[in-house]
């Protein structure tokens, strides 16, 4: 063989190289599943890019009826996208108030306590800066598919659906320009089996060829439910840790019948509430318990299944609490400085003391050494 014909035949390997490598990129972005998250998926392009970087939930169950209040925090290149929501009963959808997290929020920041500390730190004097500023603090039913409800909500299309096949969901998604993936069509059959119904959402930009990114406005879903379920088993599909952030408002305080495959659930909130504004407007009243919980799930393809809440045995309040170090002050003087001063007020009584009692000593014994003189001088 020639030196050109196997220069020419080593090209020829490098290119079909690169193109199986080219191939194999391809083929894991078109299998890549939809993104998933907390109580829902979601469907885009498998061209573009999407993840949803925070998800946040409200509750609010009365024994009868469950609501979900939800929004998310979204960026990548996609256009657009459809989320699907398993729900146990037909639901209906509004905007929600975005205001309402900010109020749930408030509701459970930790409550501040004060610290007082002793001894001067940095920022205290003499410890300043060389400007003098002090240094700063540190810093969750019939056959195919049947379309009960469409509506347009803000810049989202909303369709309720009941299917008995996902096929019939995925014929839905195909008609709005998506496709399901073959890996969430097996995770939502176990609510074709109980015979759930979906929601499921088109979600696009307000303004058009731009990518669907940012906080999108949240969304209030209700419907009919004798028991609080939080739907979680489409999370299994997420390849990355996972986490969950629930505010819950029911009549008592409220806890996951079990972990699901997850790390222990973290209450960092409970506490009954005088609802006002908006959530109020959720439906709390005046005997609203506000239960908030935090969960992760370092690996997703272990949750079993949906969250199921139950009443706590003891409405028992929790809060976290944020301590503030101040020094120690008296009538606005350092706490140290007035003991330092008392300690050498102190130290120099003593020492004056201890002279005085000297000075009275060396006195009596020159006046006895004075009285043994003369008595001796008159005796000779």
């Amino acid at each position: 063989m020639t030196g050109a014909a196997a220069v020419a035949r080593t090209g020829r390997r490098r290119v079909l190289l690169v193109v199986l490598v080219l191939l194999a990129v391809q083929l894991v972005s078109l299998a890549r599943p939809a993104y998933a998250c907390g109580c829902g998926a979601m469907v885009h392009d498998p061209k573009t890019t999407m993840a949803v970087d925070r998800e946040t939930s409200a509750v609010r169950w009365d024994g009868r009826t469950e609501q979900i209040v939800m929004s998310l925090t979204v960026n990548g290149s996609a256009p657009d996208a459809a989320w699907i929501m398993p729900v146990p009963h037909r639901a209906t959808v509004e905007l929600g108030d975005p205001e309402l997290f900010d109020e749930l929020s408030a509701l459970t920041e930790p409550a501040v306590r004060q610290r007082h500390y002793f001894w001067p730190r940095g920022g205290d004097w003499p410890f300043q800066d060389v400007d003098g500023a002090a240094a700063p603090p540190p810093d969750a039913r019939g056959p195919g598919v049947g379309v009960v409800g469409r509506e347009r909500l803000g810049p989202f299309d909303v369709a309720r659906l009941t299917a008995t096949d996902p096929d019939a969901l995925r014929n839905w998604l195909k008609s709005q320009g998506f496709r399901l993936p073959a890996s969430l069509a097996t995770e939502l059959r176990p609510y074709v089996a109980q015979r759930w119904e979906y929601v499921a959402i088109r979600l696009a930009p307000a303004e058009r060829h731009r990518p669907l990114t940012g906080t999108l406005d949240p969304l209030h879903l209700s419907f009919a439910s004798d028991r609080l379920v939080y739907p979680m088993r489409l999370s299994r599909l997420a390849t990355t840790r996972q986490s969950l952030g629930l505010y819950v408002l029911a009549p008592h305080r409220m806890e996951p019948r079990s972990t699901i495959g997850g790390a222990r659930p973290e209450v960092f909130y409970a506490g009954r509430i005088k609802p006002e504004g908006a959530v109020r407007d959720l439906g709390g009243s005046g005997g609203t318990f506000l239960t908030a919980i935090d969960q992760s799930f370092p690996q997703p393809q272990r949750i079993t299944g949906d969250h199921e809440l139950r009443r706590a045995d003891h409405d028992t309040p929790f809060q976290r609490f944020r301590y503030t170090d101040t020094l120690l002050k008296v009538g606005g003087v350092p706490a140290w400085i007035l003991t330092a001063l008392g300690v050498l007020l102190l130290l120099a009584a003593a020492v004056g003391s201890a002279v005085v009692i000297a000075l009275r000593a060396r006195r009596r014994a020159s006046t006895s050494e004075a009285r043994r003189t003369v008595s001796s001088f008159t005796h000779s």
